[in-house]
């Protein structure tokens, strides 16, 4: 095309499942997402398979699951003011930052009535870019490939464990379903691994939980020296 880029990694949303049919959800599952959000990212995802159709193109959509930890060498992490991503949120609550937390719906079709979701640790997601990338300039062709583990913890899961990583407690309030949430999010994460020969290697909550911990204490330290 006019500026010859040839292959595209798209960051796209396991939102665009909305909420799904069959758990895990495989990347072939009926898309029909809950939030303008998900929507922009499925029209995204639309306008790039009509470009590959007609151009010398080929793209990779990653349809995230919910992305935690931070950098293995704690040089980046989540910054983003007021987030609202479960681990970080329950970890500033854990250090203070937060006065509580809140969780939105307990009588899901769950075992234990939260939600559930699929969570891959960021070092692991960022090892499926480079892959995914290598596929493409070796001449693989566009495919749409979802980024999570193929298990999942409940909100309160992650609650015990962000408070058994920490040894410390904090407020979590109860509160009701919220509209355009699902009772459970759950990666079929078969086409990652064979497509890109991809192997996880922080599939365990308490070390993404351990991670996510270990960068809002440093954000702590640099506020508070700044």
């Amino acid at each position: 095309m006019r500026n010859g880029v040839r292959h595209f990694i798209f960051s796209s949303t396991a939102a665009v499942y909305g909420d799904p049919e069959m758990v895990p959800v495989g990347e072939d599952a009926p898309l029909h997402p809950l939030s303008p959000y998900g929507s922009s990212k499925l029209m995204s995802e639309i306008m790039l398979a009509d470009t590959a159709a007609v151009h010398d193109f080929a793209y990779t959509a990653l349809r995230y699951f919910n992305v935690a930890g931070c950098d293995l060498e704690g040089r980046t992490g989540q910054s983003t003011a007021n987030a609202t991503h479960l681990i970080k949120v329950a970890c500033e609550a854990a250090l203070g930052k937060r006065t509580s937390l809140s969780i939105f719906g307990t009588d899901y079709d769950t075992p234990d009535g939260i939600g559930v979701r699929d969570f891959i640790h960021v070092a692991d997601l960022v090892e499926v870019h480079r892959l995914a990338l290598g596929r493409l300039r070796a001449g693989g062709k566009s495919c749409v490939l979802n980024c999570g583990y193929g298990g999942g913890y409940s909100v309160r899961q992650v609650i015990d464990a962000v408070r058994r990583v920490s040894g410390r407690d904090f407020t979590v309030l109860e509160e009701s379903r919220r509209a355009g949430d699902s009772a459970k999010v759950i990666a079929l994460a078969e086409v990652v691994r064979r497509e890109l020969g991809w192997t996880s290697h922080y599939d365990d909550l308490d070390t993404i939980v351990t991670h996510a911990l270990s960068w809002e204490e440093h954000l702590e330290r640099r506020n508070r020296a700044s």
